[in-house]
């Protein structure tokens, strides 16, 4: 972290997203630093994987502390100092093409739970924000492949926790409509999100052409509708 902040002549400061009092004193640090906050992100997360049958609940613990708590508690943190700015600001909170739709094969169970609450907070969030009028907005970015280290997540794991999930190298492993998926920079995923915070876009998608995935579970939802009102 030090030396990706030295490359882009930033501040670094170390903070575990599943503990609120860390996001806090990372906000703190922040305003204490720079006088103000004009946007979030809340990116942090992991992707390790395993069968719903298999998952303690250490996993899931876990794996939504991190991807889902993680996000509800930079919220907590970020969202009263940008709302107290005169001149506003943005959040951005990290989700997932599993924020959206399930994908066949990829036992992404514990990931997809905490990825699709994420999307569904940062829906209703925007909703407020607007009815209340506030000059904050927020967008919600579900990205397909990009290439990060969130393999390398596990790591980071507390040691007394036990579980199935494994880390997989999504490069050499991917397997079935995954495979053939062109895996972004991480460049152009941000640029995305510039570009989403300058036009206040809501939802932040790096792969349009996953539509078939997304389209096909709203299709089916729509069919349940047609026959349960009839």
């Amino acid at each position: 972290m030090a030396a990706a902040a030295a490359e882009l002549g930033v501040d670094s400061f170390a903070a575990d997203v599943t503990d609120p009092e860390q996001v806090q004193r990372l906000a703190d640090h922040v305003v204490a630093r720079h006088g103000k906050i004009d946007v979030a992100v809340n990116n942090a997360g992991v992707g390790p994987t395993a069968r719903i049958r298999d998952l303690t609940l250490d996993d899931w613990r876990w794996m939504i502390d991190v991807n889902l708590f993680g996000v509800i508690h930079g919220i907590c943190s970020f969202l009263p100092v940008l709302t107290s700015n005169p001149h506003g600001g943005y959040i951005v909170n990290t989700a997932s093409m599993a924020g959206l739709t399930t994908i066949p094969g990829v036992d992404m169970a514990a990931y997809t739970a905490a990825k699709m609450g994420v999307v569904g907070i940062t829906e209703i969030l925007a909703a407020e924000l607007a009815a209340d009028g506030a000059s904050v907005g927020a967008s919600v970015l579900c990205p397909g492949p990009v290439l990060s280290h969130i393999n390398s997540g596990l790591r980071s794991r507390p040691a007394d926790q036990q579980g199935a999930l494994t880390e997989t190298d999504p490069l050499t492993e991917a397997e079935g409509p995954l495979a053939d998926l062109e895996w972004k920079d991480p460049l152009e995923a941000g640029t995305l999100v510039i570009d989403g915070i300058r036009s206040g876009r809501l939802h932040l998608i790096t792969h349009p052409e996953l539509w078939w995935a997304v389209g096909d579970r709203f299709a089916a939802i729509e069919r349940a509708f047609d026959i349960t009102a009839r």
